[in-house]
């Protein structure tokens, strides 16, 4: 991977990891719950969630790419329409910031719901699947790159969570409010809306030059 592709790659993961889902209201909630240790034992269990769907992920891109060439380029448009079309709907969708109260629990409870949380979303392995093929090259090898353009996100993920959980007492007057929690959320939706637009518009214009 070049410089260019790695920056880019770094900039769309961070635009992503920081926008509210249900990982980050599940370990802000549990860290406004418990404190700090609670909340980085879920950011590491939401990690190691999302390091298994991007696994996940990466075998199904190389095992589809390893039986057609052709398939790269059509994962890439369809991955690019995907995003594009997350993009929309979260832009029109109503903004989210709830977060539900949680019973006090050991940490590796915690970190154990953490890893559900992240993995029992059937829309991560499919976002990674989408997401990743944007930054991949034809002519390399799929699953080297795959598996480590995933472990990035989730490296990069990971420390922004983590930066929520050191910010969470800061949030939580913040939460509280009855107008500022909506601002909150809308900030968020708005900037994940139109990263995945503009994500999936680069990559489909990337496509089309590479088939040129």
């Amino acid at each position: 991977m070049n410089t260019t592709t790695l920056v880019a790659f770094l900039a769309a993961s961070a635009v992503l990891a920081i926008t509210p889902g249900p990982g980050v209201i599940y370990i802000v909630t549990r860290t406004l719950a418990q404190g700090r240790a609670a909340g980085a034992g879920s950011v590491a269990g939401v990690a190691c969630g999302n390091l298994l769907n991007a696994l996940g992920a990466s075998l199904g891109l190389a095992a589809l790419f390893a039986v057609s060439s052709f398939a790269f380029t059509v994962v890439k448009f369809a991955g690019a329409a995907y995003l594009i079309y997350l993009g929309v709907k979260m832009l029109r969708g109503k903004p989210r910031a709830e977060a539900t109260a949680l019973t006090r629990a050991p940490v590796g409870r915690v970190f154990r719901e953490g890893v559900l949380v992240a993995l029992l979303n059937p829309k991560t392995t499919i976002f990674f699947a989408a997401f990743l093929p944007q930054f991949m090259h034809a002519a390399m090898p799929a699953l080297p790159q795959a598996l480590m353009l995933g472990a990035i996100f989730v490296v990069v993920a990971a420390a922004s969570d983590l930066g929520y959980v050191l910010l969470a007492g800061w949030l939580a007057p913040r939460l509280a409010h009855a107008s500022a929690a909506p601002r909150w959320a809308r900030w968020g939706q708005y900037t994940s809306g139109g990263g995945l637009i503009a994500l999936g518009i680069a990559g489909a214009m990337a496509g089309q030059r590479a088939v040129r």
